[in-house]
């Protein structure tokens, strides 16, 4: 089951329906902590009625290192890039049980973007 959020898209900028209580980051970076899926960093679009985000450009944050928590990675980013394990980025994602939404600066959101792709070996 896909659970969408609506939305229209008038001159640039994205409105939520009606009634649809939504956080719309206007494009800002955010990193997102679900229940049972993870942690991504993306665009987030979050549904607070039923804890569901659609994630625009989303890398999963697999595991990280540099930082002591999502907190400090969301203002700080890594100072271990290399230790880091971030899969590819997808367009989006649908993520459910939305438990935090952790506004990224810009400092953080280029400390995570420099973590190169993990690939197995």
């Amino acid at each position: 089951m896909e659970t969408k959020i609506k939305t229209i898209t008038i001159n640039g900028k994205e409105y939520v329906e009606k009634g649809h209580a939504a956080i719309v980051t206007d494009g800002e970076y955010a990193i997102v902590r679900t229940y049972a899926a993870g942690v991504f960093y993306g665009i987030p679009t979050v549904d607070k009625v039923t804890r569901t985000a659609v994630v625009k450009n989303a890398r999963r944050v697999w595991y990280w290192s540099g930082a002591a928590s999502l907190s400090q990675l969301a203002v700080d980013g890594t100072c271990r890039p290399d230790e880091c394990k971030f899969p590819v980025a997808v367009p989006e994602v649908t993520l459910f049980q939305v438990e935090e939404i952790i506004p990224m600066t810009k400092k953080a959101k280029a400390s995570l973007d420099a973590v190169k792709v993990w690939e197995q070996k």
